[in-house]
């Protein structure tokens, strides 16, 4: 019930779902697994333990479930799971996890890869997140839902970017970025909220008025960083609490800042 191009190498092993469409000269391995109606366009590498779910679109040339791009990885087996209808673009490149980070790197639901982007080992990425061109985002980062990365980008390991988070183009993000924060900047800083991003998504206007007071606390209450969002606990708003409790979880990285 596939379409599968002569050329094309599927080795022994592999399960193909139905409906898929696989082009000229691609690779798939012996332990990767295909939902329904994938496509691969041509010249893609889908190798490793690797998952793809249903109505996913992988463009020419990446590489998806390659070893991590770490010295500490010894050829222990782990995985890639990638969820339903993604679009991963030309070049992208996706490894899978390491033992050491829990051996599974994940992403969600009705992303968008940009071409040329990169996927570290040990990444959680969220549903409907976008990595623009030429981004990467470094081993062990945690990208939660409607999270925009903007192009030529890079996020430093162990970094969280909270749901619907945009990071600028040209960014460099060092720190935990807050949930619908807007960030920027070659050493990026917090600038403001993703006011744009919470009004398509349809977030009513008394959660945008409490957000936007909670950023005014965060940006200029006294005490530490911490202890202003302490602050916040008081609040009524889902939206708030949402960023209270994204502040106050468990972290490898500090935070980034308002400006």
């Amino acid at each position: 019930m596939a379409q599968i191009h002569p050329s094309a190498v599927i080795e022994d092993g592999a399960v193909i779902g139905e409906g898929c469409v696989i082009g000229a000269f691609c690779l798939v391995g012996p332990k990767v697994v295909l939902g329904a109606n994938v496509t691969l366009k041509s010249h893609v590498v889908v190798t490793g333990d690797t998952h793809i779910g249903d109505e996913c679109e992988v463009f020419q040339f990446a590489v998806i479930g390659e070893v991590p791009q770490d010295l500490k990885f010894d050829g222990e087996e782990t995985q890639l799971r990638i969820g339903a209808r993604n679009r991963i673009r030309e070049h992208v490149t996706v490894n899978t996890g390491t033992a050491g980070g829990g051996g599974l790197t994940r992403i969600g639901d009705d992303c968008l890869l940009m071409a040329g982007c990169h996927v570290a080992h040990d990444c959680m990425i969220g549903n409907r997140v976008i990595i623009v061109n030429s981004s990467a985002v470094a081993g062990h980062c945690i990208l939660e839902d409607d999270v925009i990365v903007g192009g030529l980008s890079g996020l430093h390991q162990f970094v969280r970017v909270g749901q619907g988070a945009i990071i600028g183009a040209l960014s460099m993000v060092t720190n935990d970025v807050i949930p619908h924060g807007l960030v920027m900047g070659p050493r990026a800083t917090l600038e403001g909220l993703n006011l744009v991003g919470l009004k398509r998504r349809g977030m009513p206007r008394a959660d945008i008025s409490a957000l936007r007071a909670a950023y005014a606390a965060l940006k200029d209450g006294d005490g530490t960083f911490h202890a202003r969002a302490e602050g916040l606990a008081g609040s009524d708003s889902a939206a708030v609490q949402q960023v209270l409790a994204f502040i106050m979880a468990d972290s490898d990285r500090s935070f980034l800042t308002p400006h």
